[in-house]
């Protein structure tokens, strides 16, 4: 049996992935530091994780381990008072650092990389060989991290780096601070859906079960090239304008106003809505994706998911839950507030290092 190391497995994806895994017939073990275990829409699968930073891992780790599956890494703006050099140069650092490892012990690896590359786009669609203009340290450091891995890629070593569209989608560990994800709550628990920009700017988007399914691909993938793999991960159907995605929401759940964050600040005194690289009401951040070249390299995959359908599951889901305002505005569904409070309040380091368990 195939045997499967999930750094950052207590995230967004990760708490999805290792169960869906497992139920394809791969056995799973997922690492990862603890900074959103507790933050739990609903329970997650029983699979054990290790309290394990990704920054810790040896090759005692990678024993009998045949790919790792590396989503661990900072999402999101840097944080407070901290500049993007201490966010992400530790995490290019212990990525490549765990890819040499892999690359001596023969282990696949396989890098979970994003469509946010491309930064900036014209109505054309963007492929892996168009060029990348990152627009935030975010999409800088997955560029980085690509080319370090491009650079140890040989004959013994032939790493695969999947740029995910947006994702969304259900998981225990729910994130709100992404776009579908956002709006479908908002309407769930509010019944308003606020736009934080002009909803102008195109995003590609690939729901959570089809961010799993390309990564049991790559996993069976017989690759070995010798270089590193770029696959952008999603499907053209989901490349949408943003008010394009709010009116889909509105569609599924009936009642809902739309309105605007620059029109109606008030909508958002916690500062969960408010996207810190919105500037005046203009998102700069638009561009559209090809995904031909994932559909060539692996036959076998192909999304089942478009917004629509997610959406209309989101929203069946949250009213069982009964999703609240309340719930909704928790701020460790938040990635960026969740670290910020738990750095602020002398949990982590500037390193984001344990100091001390947090409360409950």
């Amino acid at each position: 049996m195939t045997r499967v190391l999930v750094t950052g497995a207590s995230g967004y994806i990760g708490s999805v992935l290792t169960d869906y895994l497992a139920t394809h017939g791969i056995d799973c073990v997922g690492y990862d530091p603890g900074f959103f275990r507790p933050c739990l829409l609903y329970s997650p699968s029983s699979l054990a994780t290790v309290p394990r930073d990704a920054r810790d891992i040896t090759e005692a780790d990678l024993g009998g381990i045949d790919a790792v599956v590396h989503l661990a890494g900072i999402s999101n703006d840097p944080m407070g008072k901290l500049d993007a050099a201490q966010i992400y140069d530790p995490t290019r650092i212990y990525s490549l650092e765990i890819a040499k490892r892999c690359k001596q012990l023969g282990v696949k690896f396989i890098f979970a990389s994003s469509c946010s590359v491309y930064g900036l786009g014209g109505k054309e669609l963007l492929t892996e060989g168009s060029p990348p203009q990152p627009q935030t340290p975010y999409s800088l450091n997955k560029l980085q991290i690509e080319d370090d891995l491009r650079g140890i890629a040989d004959s013994t070593f032939s790493p695969i780096a999947l740029r995910f569209a947006t994702v969304f989608g259900s998981s225990p560990r729910i994130r709100f601070d992404v776009v579908v994800n956002m709006l479908t709550g908002l309407a769930a628990a509010t019944k308003t859906i606020v736009l934080n920009s002009d909803g102008k700017a195109w995003r590609p988007n690939v729901h959570i079960l089809d961010a799993c399914q390309a990564v049991l691909r790559a996993v069976e993938l017989d690759y070995c090239a010798g270089e590193l793999l770029v696959l952008n991960v999603g499907d053209e159907v989901n490349n949408l304008e943003v008010i394009h995605i709010a009116k889909i929401v509105q569609a599924a759940v009936p009642g809902c106003e739309l309105r605007f964050l620059s029109e109606n600040p008030e909508l958002d005194e916690d500062g969960l809505i408010r996207d810190r690289k919105v500037e005046g009401d203009v998102d700069a951040r638009t561009y559209k994706v090809s995904f031909e070249e994932i559909r060539r390299v692996m036959p076998r995959f192909a999304c089942e998911w478009t917004v629509e359908r997610g959406v209309k599951d989101m929203s069946t889901r949250f009213q069982e839950l009964s999703l609240t305002s309340e719930v909704f505005k928790r701020r460790g569904f938040y990635r960026l507030q969740q670290l910020e409070y738990l750095h602020e309040n002398g949990y982590l380091s500037d390193e984001l290092r344990w100091l001390k368990a947090p409360p409950g």
